[in-house]
């Protein structure tokens, strides 16, 4: 079969934007977890056009190859999205967020050689230049994806646990990104001024890369929320760029989108944490710093409990709150959880979900894994709403959650979480935190509320745990 070409601007355009519309009303689906499933559908279909369009407008690709990298992609998709854990979604979002990045720099990087070739001409005599806005842009492109490509692959790899999740800190430190920064900005301007050079975009991804591996190893596991956030905005912003470089408005649009979307969102969470991007960025939280009045804080104050006698607090509740953190994810805990949950409200307690913000390695990470239980969306509340409802509940039990709970944050100074909100469980009559032991959090500081006199401390695996209190539920 013979290409199929769209060879008019006015159809392509009017596709084009229909596509931005799709992509618009995606992004508010996204933004409740009710229409969530709708959002992302609409937000495909979107994409799906997009893509349709551009290839055939294009005129060099057949019907079939496009179906073919379509189907490609699909199988790849299915086999992913079966696969992948739930708790190992952090590490896919991150991987995508770097194939985004990486897409974009070898995209520009093609395109821009094609337009050298073009100016120097058959004899390699120059002809007309690229214009400004082309290189510009081409230089964005290959600098920003190189930094989201090789930054989500560091991400990767501390949430995968290849890499260690604590910040990695040298003397220096800040003078040797500084340095990089500038090279990059230099190679940056080279490729502008100088276009005939083509090693120069492809010495800028290299100091690109090398940038982007700086910025990230230096920040904690803790904040890996934010980091997956910027990323993801990040590689948005090198679509954007790519697409001033191929001219293609969906392309600019898209790229915008994310990038906006994703900025917002990494604002959210950074607000979430009382901090400032730059603290994110630079600050290096998650350095374990124990210190001495950890045993001032826990010696003869902490109260170990058995499933049984927790079993035998619930049963006398009328209202319990489950706060999830990662060590939830990690054990692998939402399925006892649930079935905890329909126990007690089948002998009518009222039982909610208190979701912090930056719980989880993701933005709205407790959110995914609780869904996927089939919790109802109602149950679950975020910290503003679940905070005032706390001094009137009977049991908060804290699940894998550590530095989102630790009162210290209330304090104006002194600790790496000093001023962030967090969930007031220590308000509640009685607490319960399942935790293997009394090791700190991604903050490295100890937790007061582990040696409160409302407090009770069941030390086993999260899963474990919770099927031990099923079961003692049951006979209880």
């Amino acid at each position: 079969m013979s290409a199929l070409v769209i060879s008019n601007p006015v159809l392509s355009n009017t596709a084009y934007l229909v596509a931005a519309v799709l992509f618009i009303a995606g992004l508010k689906g996204l933004s409740h977890p009710r229409t969530a499933v709708r959002g992302n559908l609409v937000g495909a279909v979107g994409m799906l056009l997009a893509v349709v369009v551009t290839l055939l407008q294009q005129g060099i690709m057949s019907f079939e190859l496009i179906l073919l990298g379509m189907l490609a992609g699909a199988v790849i998709g299915a086999v992913l999205a079966l696969k992948i854990q739930m708790t190992a979604m952090p590490q896919l979002v991150g991987l995508f967020n770097g194939f985004g990045g990486v897409a974009s720099v070898l995209v520009a990087g093609a395109v821009f050689y094609q337009a050298v070739v073009a100016m120097l001409g058959a004899a390699g005599v120059q002809a007309v230049a690229p214009g400004l806005q082309f290189t510009i842009a081409t230089a964005s492109s290959g600098l920003i994806g190189a930094v989201t490509f090789f930054g989500s692959l560091v991400a990767f790899g501390k949430l995968q646990g290849i890499v260690t999740e604590k910040p990695v800190r040298y003397p220096g430190e800040q003078v040797v990104k500084v340095l990089v920064l500038l090279l990059t900005i230099f190679f940056g301007v080279l490729v502008v001024l100088e276009p005939q050079q083509i090693n120069y975009f492809w010495y800028l991804a290299a100091a690109g890369s090398l940038l982007g591996v700086l910025l990230v190893m230096p920040i904690g596991g803790a904040d890996m929320p934010i980091v997956i956030a910027l990323l993801n905005s990040y590689s948005g912003l090198a679509a954007a760029a790519t697409g001033f470089v191929l001219s293609n408005n969906i392309l600019i649009i898209a790229g915008s989108l994310v990038g906006a979307s994703g900025i917002i969102l990494t604002r959210i969470m950074c607000r979430a944490m009382n901090r400032s991007l730059a603290n994110v960025l630079f600050g290096g939280v998650g350095a374990v710093v124990e210190s001495a009045a950890q045993d001032d804080i826990y010696a003869g104050k902490v109260k170990a409990t058995s499933a049984e006698e927790v079993a035998m607090i619930l049963k006398s509740a009328q209202r319990v709150v489950f706060v999830p953190g990662y060590g939830m994810a990690v054990a692998r805990a939402q399925t006892p959880v649930r079935l905890l949950t329909e126990l007690m409200e089948k002998d009518g307690i009222e039982v909610e979900f208190g979701i912090h913000p930056v719980a989880g390695r993701m933005p709205g990470h407790m959110n995914v894994l609780l869904a996927e239980e089939n919790i109802s969306y109602d149950k679950l509340r975020e910290m503003d709403q679940i905070n005032p409802a706390f001094p009137a509940t009977d049991v908060t039990i804290v699940l894998g959650a550590n530095d989102v709970v630790n009162p210290i944050a209330r304090e104006a100074s002194g600790s790496p979480i000093a001023g962030m909100p967090i969930l007031d469980v220590d308000k509640s009559r009685t607490v319960v935190v399942i935790k293997r032991s009394l090791a700190p959090g991604f903050a490295g500081i100890p937790n007061p509320l582990f040696a409160a006199d409302n407090t009770l401390m069941l030390f086993s695996d999260g899963k474990k745990a919770m099927d031990d209190l099923v079961t003692a539920y049951k006979d209880a």
